[in-house]
């Protein structure tokens, strides 16, 4: 089965693929920071919306479909930033095995 390719106009979204990056906090553990690691353009495709609990407290969750022109270094814990929204990723993979386009499964964090 193979994935209907997405058309160039609907990746208008431009977005900061970002690694998570442990660093010596100095007191015996670390602090966790996010580097920068490509701007891509990408269609962002709401999935599913719901409620659920962020940090205690009751907040939106809103999970997300994603897809850009293929790459090989995305995996799950990783995030995509497009201006104030941030999404991490769950999943990412090929959906038809020809290394066209990586479909990352996110979950959007609110602020």
């Amino acid at each position: 089965m193979t994935m209907r390719r997405p058309r160039i106009g609907a990746m208008r979204t431009r977005m900061t693929l970002q690694a998570p990056v442990e660093t010596d906090d100095g007191a015996g553990g670390v602090s966790t920071g996010w580097e920068d690691v490509a701007d891509v353009w990408a269609a962002v495709r709401p999935r599913r919306g719901g409620e659920g609990l962020w940090a205690d407290a009751p907040a939106g969750r809103l999970t997300s479909k994603i897809v850009m022109r293929w790459r090989n270094d995305i995996w799950p814990g990783m995030r995509m930033v497009a201006g104030e929204r941030t999404f991490d990723i769950r999943a990412a993979y090929d959906p038809d095995g020809r290394r066209r386009h990586v479909v990352c499964l996110c979950l959007e964090v609110p602020l």
